[in-house]
């Protein structure tokens, strides 16, 4: 098939005068060695972004359930239970102090079926939490 140069002429003079001489511009002419350069290191640092938030979103299986890895790998501040004072060692341990700040132990001796009681803040006394432990 052989271009017919004048339509493709007649084309890009209705384009210029309808969006401008951009419009109709090679992209390629104003590329230059320092302009691929910098392209291809944003290419390389988003690549290494995306890869990271990828495997941050990754679901990992822990005692029968998915969670993302994200959370696993975050620091917790508090390494003890209030309340027994033993250290956090689970993730049920964490999923309980977020919700009730006490370990999976003092949760089950203390506040199972007496969650109301414990969210309005009555907690065991010290010789009665030290004793059962």
């Amino acid at each position: 098939m052989k271009k017919d140069w004048d339509h493709i002429a007649k084309v890009e003079k209705a384009i210029r005068q309808k969006y401008g001489k951009d419009a109709i511009v090679n992209p390629n002419s104003n590329w230059s060695e320092a302009k691929e350069k910098e392209y291809l290191e944003q290419l390389k640092e988003f690549s290494e972004a995306q890869l990271l938030v990828e495997q941050q979103q990754e679901k990992v299986e822990v005692d029968g359930f998915l969670v993302n890895k994200k959370l696993l790998t975050r620091e917790i501040n508090i390494l003890n239970c209030p309340v027994c004072f033993k250290r956090l060692n689970t993730i049920k341990d964490d999923l309980f102090y977020n919700k009730f700040e006490c370990c999976q132990k003092c949760y089950i001796q203390y506040v199972e079926n007496r969650e109301e009681r414990w969210l309005e803040g009555w907690r065991p006394g010290e010789e009665k939490c030290h004793k059962k432990t």
